[in-house]
This record gives C-alpha cells, structure tokens and sequence, in this order.
C-alpha cells in the first residue's frame, strides 16, 4: 500500500555553461539555463486544467488505484494524480468538466472530498466510524468464540454474533470489493470478501468473523501509521502564522498572511514567526532559522539580511519588506517539494508494485486449483481443500509488502526535511544509501568561497598590527577581492587605520600611497623585485608560503630619495577552508563513502594543497565545466553509483551527470531547490555525511522489511499447502507483519535534531 501512480515532473537539472573556479566569490549565473531530468515525468498535456481536492479516507494504493478506475471514462479528464501523504487529489482535465462532476467521480471511488474546514474534522469523523466498526467486530467475534468455549459449538447461537462481527467488520470491506468487480478489478478487498464468504459457506463462521476483524483492524491501524507520515508533514505548514502584522497607511494591521503583497512592510516582535520571506529594513535580532536550515543556534539578523517564513524572531523587533507571496517562499517550497517527493517512486517500490501486480492473482490462479484440482483428480475431501484454498486468498493479500517501502521512504524524507536537507524523491534517498564515491566542487563547498587573510608575518621590526595597518590603509582604496581581504582582516582584528593619501593602483602588480609623510606599498612577488626590495631571505620565504597555495601581500617602505626601502612583513591570503571541513570530510569516508575528489576550476596547485588540508583523497585543477563531467563519468565507471556537491547553479552541469546532485545553502537561492537531486539549506558539509548515513539506514530497512514480508508470505504458503494453518492465522500474521514493517519503517522519523 502507500502506492503512488505518478513521478514527479520538476526534478530538473539546469545544464549551461559557466567560467572557471578562481578560487574568489563567483555570482550565480541564472541565463540560459536547459533542463535536465533525470526520469521521465508522467505527461500531462500542455495547458491543461488542474484541479486539485482534499480528500479523507485516502491511506493506501487501493485508494489511489479505485480513483484511477473511475476517473479514467470520466470525459474531458485527461490525467489525474492522488497523493497519499498530502492527501490530495489533482485532476487534469480540458476545461469542459464540470466541478462537481468530478467530486461526484472520486467520491464514488471511496473517498470523500472534503472542503474549508471540514477536511480535518471529515478525517477524524471517518477514522472514529472505522475504529466503532472495527471494535464491534472484534467484540462480537470474542462473544461467538466465548459462546462456543461454554459449550454451543454448534447450533445457531454462536453464529449471530459471527454474523454481526462479519457485518460491522465488512462494512468496511464489502462496498471496496464491489465497486473492485464493477470495473473489472482484482484488489485485496476481493480476494478478503471472496474468503470471508467462503467460509460461511462452508460453515466455518468463527473463521469468516476473525478474517473480517483482523483484516479491518489491519486496515485501520494502516490508516493510523500513514496518518503519523501525515501529521509530520502538517507539522510543516503549521510552521508559518496564518496572520501578519502591516505597515498600511501608516497604521499597523493585522490581515491574512496569503493577503499580504510583495513590498509591503511586515513588523514582527520578539517571539513572534517570521509570516513572509523578506529583507529586514528595521532592527536587529536574532533568529532562530532550525525549521528551514535546520541549525541549532539563532542567527543574527540585521539590516538588509534575508529573513525565511516559518523561523521565530528572538529579543529584537523587526520590521520586514517582503520579497515573496504566502505560496512562493522558501517554507512554502520545501512543504510542497516534500509532498511532491511521495509521487517520484524509489526502486525497491517500483519493484515491489510489479511483484504485486503479478503476485496476487498468481495466487490466486493456485487457490482455486487447490480448492477443485485433488477432490477432482485424487477424490480429496472437498472441504478441507475448498479451505486450504480459502486460505491462499487470505495469503495473497500483499499489506505488509506493498506498505514496506513508501511509509519507510516518508519517514526518512520527513526527517532530513526537519533537519534541513531536502531530498527530492525515494528514488535519491536510496541513491544517497548506495553512492561509494563522492565528487565536490572546491570553491563555496571545502572552502568558504572568498579570499580571507591567513597570516600575518612581520619581516623586520614591524609588529603584526603595525603591519596590518599600514597595508588596509592602501588596501581601502581597491575593490580588488584581495585588498578587500586585508581591509576585512584589519576591521575585524580591531586594527585602527586612516586613509592614504597619493594612492596610486599598479595593475598586475599592487599599489602604493603615502601614510603619514612615509612612502608605502603593497603589492605582489613581483612588485617587490621591480622595487629592488627583494632578498634571498623573501625569496626563501615567499617559496615556502607559495607551496602552500597562498597568495602573498607583501607590505613594506617603497624606495625613495635617500630611503633605501625595505619589506616589513607579508599577509597571506587565501580562500580558506571551511572549519568543519575535515572532520566533515571523515565522517563522509566513515559513512561508506570510498574516494572523494575535488574537482575546481582553479590551478592544480592550489587545488590539491586544499584536498590535503581537507583529507580528500583527490584532487583534479584547470577543469572547465565540461572536464567535471568527464571526471564524474569516470568515477562512476569505477565505483557505481557517485554524488556531487556543489552551490546547485555554477555546478549545474556535473550535478546533473551525477547519479545525486547534492546543492549546498539552498536556502537562500531558489534555483538551488529546484536544481539539486539534495538540496542542504545551510553551507554544512556535516549534514551531508548525515544524509548519506539515512539513506544507507532507510536501505537496510527497506530490505529487511521485503524479506521479512516474504518470508512470512513463503512460510504461510507452505503451511496452507500442507494444512497446517488457519484463516483467521493467516490474518493475523498478515496483519502482525504489516504492523511489524510499518513500526520498522517509521523508527526513521526518530532521527535525532541536531
């Protein structure tokens, strides 16, 4: 069960065309970009009308099959689409269809279409009418068998209750069954109602009554386990406040939050939820952002920093413009790609819906030649064969392996969403469980994306500050990303500095300028030979640190008059490593993952000088897009499956040749979610270790739960054969292990926040 019929359509890849690493902030390039998927989506021609319907009562595959069935003659209809998660119906249709028309389809299908606010109560009403069903039947079946223990095992007073218990339980059976055969359908309501009526015939009424009981509890306690994958979800959308305060004619609101405009000025106060993603324009505060990027800690927020809907304001009060509408933001987006990730079917799932297709009605082809085939040809007792095939009908019953994969693949997406971690389909989450290799782009993935001073080391007399001042007070008259560098270090070390006066920029070589009467200069290797201040001392220094890949700024007295000149220190400068880069790289390796290769625009040197400080087993510099196409290919040829992180856009074209493409700080880049296979929406390589750990562990429960399914399915086969079991046993192991599969599966959502 928890079978969907369709593949979801916007799991693309953008392909262009982009420069190469230069190791410095690169802007995302959002033109020209081509589409790429990786499945074929199911088609829904272009300009059609959708409409989409709650619904209740939608819980398994059986739903979703009987409201196919029966939209499929509908006229004008031209696809439809059930989601079991968001509980949902969306009909594709010409345009000539009339509403209730369509309502009048699917609630003939067995499910009820629900509006306002009486979806969620409709839910509650038809989960209490199954749960009062489902206890008369199982206390009338307990009457009929404690009526037979005192001694009525025959006579007719212990079949009115069985005929009670068989009637409340197969309320909830018979109509499915019926509407089944009308359209020429073969479903497990079948196959229990075909058994159940079986065993009344041949007077086996305890039987028939512990069928009808046990089958209609399974089925409920089915609904209760998608209904808990369900409240995960709606935990989401309950994150964002369905009111905003507005700024409106100088007066301050209260309006639905759908009903507030791009532009307009939101206040949020302390403790307060964020309604709308915006750009702060008033205060400061700090926000805790766990329910989109998952991070434990608030983030300070200021003037011009990007806010998300759904996060909670902290001691500050805010005033916010908003820069998307109530459906567009980010929580918005995640909600609806969780609720669309249900429809994109992983592997073991496709597998197990043909097995079943072929699996139930192989059985029962076997049953009716095990009812008819000995008493004919061998003159067997009719009874006790008619039953062992009533019992094969019980056993192809598919619950527990139909209902094995989906509720384990909700849970595990549900819980990475939680966490911040995206992933768009079953199909990637096992793919995450099977990667043996690992592609990563270098600049804004190992490093954090901008050049940052490193060291600074005095040469003569001069101190580390004396230094640092002299060289941002040049550096603050460049944009230059380097001498932007020094001008941050020096800011954020508290070093004081004036301007310079007589700047003068040297192209390809740096600058000098005059502090305090005094001629100065910053600039590079070469600059400092043309300026005759070099000494084998530099030389042997400079060759050491130029090893290491970094650039050097080297600060000194420039040559003039009767001042000879000399070099007072040199900053290093480089694109730094993320901090938890390296133990973020172990626990990857830890994870199963067996190489990892970082592949960068930038210069061979520089870029295995990072893999080594990161523990990366490989690096590979000078790549154009193109070339990080070829190196995944390769590394595919030699490990399997492989993944590829990158920041989702720059990176497009080798994440989509990987078999997962995992986009780093999606949060704030819409392009980033809809690029990436795995979106991470905080710049954490930590976390991807962690969905690769969830994918391995949603894998090895999924196995198990399809051997387990089997097993019992192969065991009760044989034990029918040899007349060695009963039906309501048969039952009540199908049921024992649908429940055993479905706890098995939602231990996922207890992974642990971070």
């Amino acid at each position: 069960m928890f079978a969907l019929p369709n593949t979801m359509s916007d799991c693309c890849k953008h392909d262009h065309n982009n420069a190469p690493d230069e190791g410095h902030d690169h802007p995302h390039d959002h033109e020209g970009l081509g589409n790429h998927a990786k499945e074929a989506a199911v088609a829904i021609p272009k300009g059609a009308n959708e409409e989409t319907f709650r619904v209740s009562g939608l819980d398994c595959s059986e739903e979703v099959a009987a409201i196919e069935r029966v939209m499929k003659p509908v006229p004008g209809v031209l696809g439809v689409r059930a989601n079991i998660v968001a509980s949902t119906v969306t009909i594709y249709h010409d345009g000539n269809v009339n509403s209730a028309d369509l309502v009048k389809a699917v609630n003939s299908s067995g499910v009820k279409v629900e509006t306002g606010s009486a979806a969620e109560g409709g839910k509650g009403q038809i989960l209490s009418r199954t749960a009062l069903l489902v206890m008369t039947s199982g206390i009338f079946t307990g009457i009929g068998i404690l009526i037979q223990w005192i001694g009525f095992k025959t006579g007719w007073q212990p079949n009115i209750p069985f005929a009670i218990a068989i009637l409340s339980g197969g309320s909830l059976v018979f109509p499915k069954a019926l509407r089944s055969l009308r359209t020429f359908s073969l479903d497990m309501n079948v196959l229990m109602t075909v058994a159940v009526l079986g065993a009344v015939a041949i007077g086996e009424h305890a039987e028939g009554a512990a069928v009808v009981f046990l089958f209609s509890l399974s089925e409920l306690l089915e609904s209760w386990s998608v209904g808990r994958a369900r409240r995960a979800i709606q935990a989401l959308m309950q994150l964002a406040p369905e009111n905003a305060l507005v700024r409106r004619d100088g007066n301050i609101q209260e309006v639905p939050a759908k009903e507030v405009a791009i532009g307009e000025t939101v206040l949020v106060k302390s403790g307060q939820k964020v309604p709308l993603d915006g750009t702060v324009l008033l205060g400061a505060s700090a926000i805790d952002q766990a329910p989109i990027t998952g991070e434990s800690m608030p983030v300070e927020k200021n003037v011009g920093d990007t806010v998300y809907a759904g996060t909670i304001n902290g001691e500050g009060s805010l005033e916010i413009q908003t820069t998307k509408a109530a459906g567009d933001t980010t929580l918005s987006r995640i909600i609806k790609l969780v609720e669309e990730s249900q429809e994109q079917k992983a592997p073991t799932q496709r597998f197990v819906d043909v097995f079943a297709k072929y699996y139930t009605p192989a059985v029962m082809i076997l049953a009716l030649l095990v009812g008819i085939v000995p008493p004919l040809l061998f003159a067997a007792p009719w009874m006790d064969w008619i039953y062992r095939a009533l019992v094969l009908l019980v056993i192809a019953c598919p619950c527990a392996l139909v209902i094995s994969t989906p509720v384990s693949v909700v849970a595990g997406l549900t819980a990475m969403a939680r966490r911040g971690v995206l992933i768009k389909g079953g199909a990637y989450l096992e793919a995450l469980g099977g990667l043996r290799a690992l592609a990563v782009d270098k600049t804004g993935t190992i490093t954090e994306g901008k050049p940052r001073v490193l060291d600074v080391l005095p040469f003569a007399d001069a101190t580390s500050e004396e230094i640092l001042r002299i060289a941002a007070a040049i550096d603050t008259h460049s944009t230059h990303p380097l001498a932007q560098a020094v001008v941050r270090h020096a800011k954020e070390s508290n070093v004081a500095f004036d301007f310079a006066e007589n700047y003068q920029a040297k192209t390809g070589r740096g600058a000098e300028a005059t502090i305090a009467g005094h001629a100065y200069f910053v600039g590079n290797h070469r600059f400092a030979h043309e300026l005759g201040v070099c000494s084998d001392k530099l030389e042997a220094q400079l060759a050491e640190i130029e090893a290491e890949a970094k650039s050097v700024v080297i600060v000194g007295h420039r040559p003039h008059a009767d001042c000879a000149g000399e070099v007072l220190g040199i900053l290093t400068v480089g694109d730094a490593i993320r901090p938890n880069a390296v133990e973020a790289i172990k626990k990857i390796h830890a994870a199963g993952i067996r190489k990892i290769v970082m592949l960068s625009g930038d210069n061979t040197r520089t870029a295995n000088a990072i893999a080594k400080q990161a523990g990366i087993d490989e690096a590979q510099g000078d790549l154009l897009p193109e070339h990080k196409i070829e190196q995944v290919k390769k590394l595919a040829a030699e490990f399997g499956k492989v993944g590829m992180i990158g920041d989702g856009v720059n990176d497009a074209p080798a994440l989509a040749a990987a078999d997962v493409g995992i986009a780093m700080g999606a949060a704030g880049t819409d392009t980033a979610i809809e690029t990436a296979d795995v979106a991470l929406m905080r710049d954490d390589l930590m976390m991807v270790s962690e969905a690769i750990q969830l994918g391995r562990r949603t894998l090895g429960i999924i196995r198990f739960n399809i051997i387990f399914a089997l097993g019992i399915k192969a065991v009760f086969l044989v034990l029918a054969l040899l007349g060695h079991t009963s039906l309501w046993l048969a039952v009540l192991a199908d049921t024992g292990a649908t429940l055993l599969v479905v706890a098995n599966a939602l231990r996922l959502l207890r992974t642990p926040q971070s």
